[in-house]
């Protein structure tokens, strides 16, 4: 089963915190959401690349004020939200 971006990130918000710094795991998502680890691992790298999202070298991961921010937008359809550099490294 395939994951949306906005899927994990509204899951990852639900699950952490910007301001305390609250974080959840990659396989908690997974678990949470009833897909392959991989694919939310993916997405979260992805999010990080936009600033949507915070790993941490440990595995831990929590959602930016810019993610809650997002998501309080409440809109509907696509958003589109580009990497930096096009996603290519500097």
């Amino acid at each position: 089963m395939a994951v949306t971006r906005r899927e994990v990130l509204e899951h990852l918000a639900a699950a952490s915190d910007a301001e305390r710094r609250e974080t959840t795991t990659p396989e908690t998502l997974a678990a949470t959401l009833d897909v392959e680890r991989r694919a939310v691992e993916e997405q979260l790298k992805r999010l990080a690349g936009c600033e949507l999202a915070r790993t941490y070298p440990d595995g831990r991961v929590r959602v930016t004020i810019t993610g809650e921010e997002l998501l309080e937008l409440d809109t509907e359809g696509t958003v589109i939200v580009d990497e930096p550099n096009g996603g290519s490294e500097p």
